[in-house]
């Protein structure tokens, strides 16, 4: 699944026919909600070829790292929500997931992390945050009942 810009007037801002969002646990500390946003961003930016754009170069010719392409919603929920989302996202094969429980605040690498994930079946896991991408209309209707995080 690659990200396409749909738009049918070119003087509007793009339109993406896919949607990203995370959804964090409404108990998170800001340091948390921090954290688990930018882990689970790691993994959407990875999911899929064409997600990430172009390198930036500021008037001095100094080059930065591309950043994704497109916009993402960032939402807050309580748990059940949560799992509730996630086994819709999990159910569907146009959807890219990310998950982090809450162990993994304890953890400190990739392979204890993976390994944190791995001891808890899915219905289980104790999630504080998820990210998906996937078609904008699915995405909607799998984050029902979220709303915008302040």
């Amino acid at each position: 699944m690659t990200a396409q810009l749909t738009s049918d007037d070119p003087a509007t801002s793009p339109r993406f026919d896919t949607k990203v969002v995370v959804v964090l646990n409404e108990d998170l500390e800001p340091w948390q909600e921090l954290n688990v946003t930018a882990f689970l961003m790691s993994g959407i930016a990875t999911s899929s070829p064409g997600l990430v754009g172009e390198a930036y170069r500021d008037g001095d010719d100094t080059e930065y790292l591309p950043m994704l392409r497109q916009p993402v919603m960032v939402m807050s929920a309580d748990s059940g929500l949560l799992a509730k989302a996630r086994g819709k996202a999990a159910a569907r094969d146009d959807v890219s997931l990310a998950v982090y429980t809450r162990e993994l605040f304890g953890t400190g690498n990739d392979e204890a992390n993976r390994a944190a994930v791995a001891a808890v079946r899915a219905d289980d896991l104790d999630l504080v945050g998820i990210a998906l991408r996937g078609p904008r209309n699915a995405v909607d209707r799998i984050v029902k009942g979220a709303r915008f995080h302040d």
